[in-house]
């Protein structure tokens, strides 16, 4: 073979591995998303494409390391699960201020936690997916109860409340765990 023909061979070669290296770190990066994000991530997938969500979700990830996410003080957690207790037991005289009020604790509890505040909640549930993707769903689902004003059921309020439960119970859970 002749020199040029070894030349271009090696630059053949040094393609492929390069190709190679960057397959397998998508892969992996695809993989680690699947982790951090379960089913949040085939939401994200479903609703805008792999390459859109994929992006959306580690820019969400970037960005919650950036975060002062903070622990509660415990007195601050038993002041939040008296407040729920007492929004259980509205739900019988009122059901719809009842869920308005159980979703305005969670939302309290993520905003002293660092979460941001703001009118794009798909992005704050982004950022909440990175810590607790399994209630993430549960979140959207009793907001979507809530939002879905006049037309409301009991059972479906119901639904929603049971929906905040499972997400204050994961939030301060993690903060047993954390503290």
């Amino acid at each position: 073979m002749e020199t040029w023909e070894w030349i271009v061979l090696a630059v053949a070669i040094g393609l492929l591995a390069l190709l190679a290296i960057a397959f397998v770190r998508i892969r992996q990066r695809r993989a680690h998303l699947k982790d951090r994000f379960g089913q949040e991530y085939d939401r994200a997938v479903a609703g805008g494409g792999t390459s859109s969500a994929e992006r959306r979700l580690s820019g969400a990830e970037r960005e919650h390391h950036e975060l002062a996410i903070r622990a509660l003080p415990n007195a601050a957690r038993e002041r939040y699960l008296e407040e729920w207790r007492h929004a259980e037991v509205r739900f019988v005289s009122d059901p719809r201020d009842a869920v308005r009020a159980a979703e305005r604790l969670v939302e309290r509890v993520l905003e002293e936690r660092g979460y941001p505040e703001g009118d794009d909640s798909e992005h704050r549930l982004a950022l909440l997916a990175v810590d607790h993707p399994d209630v993430v769903e549960r979140y959207r689902h009793g907001r979507a109860m809530v939002e879905n004003d006049g037309s409301q059921r009991t059972e479906d309020l119901r639904k929603a409340m049971l929906d905040y439960r499972t997400v204050l119970e994961d939030l301060l859970q993690a903060e047993k765990t954390a503290a």
